[in-house]
């Protein structure tokens, strides 16, 4: 069986670059494709967050206009989050964490991981512990590779040179939130020694180097989740 860490933001609110709070949390879609394709899969999976706070979903993934109007697909996002609520209200601390159980890392977006995730030491250990390993799989998807900044610094952090993809500045600037933002993802991953890769705008874009996976945005869940799963039964066989 393979285990999976997903490593969820405990932040209910993103820090603005003029001091406003901004509602945030984890983007359902980047939780909810990936969690169901893991657990369809047979694998065991174990949600952490830092101090074991509450995972709260950003209400704007529930909404209609976030989804293309597509109030069915919301519906069911909803109900599979009843499906999840007490794993989601008493998660694991991600400080108590041994990587040495697990054989997937996977981080799901939202604006929330820039808010705490990017700065968490404890997060940087499980990051730096699991990619160094090439028996196990490191996923993020769209913001939830503001986590890889807390993996160490410029000078020595874990993912430089790696190649990847996350939420781009173009995508921040189209959904209006560039201007207010206290930085923007695409830059710090750039700054910090990534070789980043750009897909079109709102396109499932992933990329696979190694035992890192990435996926550039929400309609990259699903697929970053597959290939996450295929690199590790490959990795376990």
């Amino acid at each position: 069986m393979i285990n999976v860490l997903m490593i969820l933001t405990s932040a209910t609110v993103w820090t603005q670059k003029d001091g406003r709070q901004r509602p945030s949390g984890f983007w359902a879609e980047e939780f909810i494709a990936p969690h169901q394709h893991f657990s369809g899969a047979g694998a065991r999976i174990t949600i952490a967050t830092p101090g074991g706070l509450p995972a709260v979903v950003d209400a704007l993934s529930l909404s209609p206009e976030a989804n293309h109007g597509d109030t069915a697909k919301v519906e069911g996002f909803a109900r599979y989050l009843e499906g999840c609520a007490q794993a989601l209200r008493a998660p694991m601390r991600i400080e108590d964490v041994v990587v040495a159980d697990h054989d997937v890392v996977f981080v799901p977006g939202g604006h929330g991981p820039m808010q705490d995730l990017a700065v968490n030491p404890s997060v940087g250990r499980v990051l730096t512990t699991a990619l160094a390993a090439p028996f196990k799989v490191v996923a993020a998807v769209c913001h939830g590779q503001a986590a890889f900044l807390a993996a160490g610094d410029a000078q020595g952090w874990a993912f430089k040179g790696r190649r990847m993809t996350a939420f781009t500045n173009d995508e921040e600037t189209q959904v209006g939130l560039a201007a207010n933002a206290p930085w923007l993802l695409e830059d710090r991953l750039r700054d910090a020694g990534a070789r980043f890769e750009q897909g079109g705008a709102w396109q499932p874009h992933v990329v696979v180097d190694g035992n890192l996976v990435t996926g550039q945005n929400p309609l990259a869940a699903g697929a970053v989740a597959r290939e996450v799963m295929a690199l590790a039964s490959r990795i376990a066989a």
